[in-house]
């Protein structure tokens, strides 16, 4: 998978399963030609056509490849004949989709009433749980469109968080220079979604 490759929009139809290994994509929800407000992150927790089992044939967001890498790939016939006689499999995915649904929610009340210095603690927390490495190749664009603010929000909130000493940054790249102080900085949403994951996944 390459980094900001576009793999679906959405009413595509969905051909293929992925299993991120190493690669992450975003989850992009549209409305009237804006850039989109991302309410999922996919990977090497998670599955990226996860609808095919609940017999949904197409994509209803926005899916790109935020951090590029290495993913499984399975046709969606070859899944189907899987799923019809594997119950682990379709156990486990049923557990995921009701995690997402969660985070769905949660990513509501967040974008709601949570402060966008905790809004991005979280996303970059996340974000970093996806690519294990401190180092995120990110742009304060490409943060405002994840997180649904202006770049001067961005920018305001990243240097909130460099002037605690919790990240620097750099150019398009911010490196998470004490993680236990930003899981500290984020708001509550971040840790609720690890209790969910910790629950039903692991």
């Amino acid at each position: 998978m390459a980094a900001s490759q576009t793999l679906y929009e959405p009413g595509d139809s969905i051909r293929h399963i992925h299993f991120p290994t190493s690669a992450f994509v975003s989850l992009v929800s549209t409305a009237d030609g804006h850039d989109g407000l991302q309410t999922g992150l996919v990977g090497n927790e998670g599955a990226l056509g996860y609808e095919l089992s609940l017999g949904v044939q197409s994509a209803p967001l926005r899916a790109f490849v935020q951090g590029g890498g290495l993913a499984w790939r399975l046709t969606a016939q070859s899944f189907a004949q899987e799923l019809e006689h594997n119950t682990m499999l379709r156990r486990v995915l049923n557990r995921y989709v009701c995690v997402l649904l969660m985070e769905l929610g949660r990513s509501g009340l967040c974008n709601r009433f949570h402060l966008i210095e905790e809004r991005l603690a979280r996303w970059l927390l996340t974000t970093q749980d996806c690519a294990h490495s401190t180092h995120l190749a990110l742009t304060h664009e490409v943060l405002g469109r994840m997180l649904g603010v202006r770049r001067v929000g961005i920018t305001n909130a990243a240097t909130a968080l460099h002037e605690r000493r919790l990240i620097d940054y750099r150019r398009g790249a911010i490196t998470i220079t004490d993680r236990r102080g930003l899981e500290s900085a984020a708001c509550d949403c971040y840790r609720a979604n690890q209790r969910n994951y910790a629950r039903l996944i692991s």
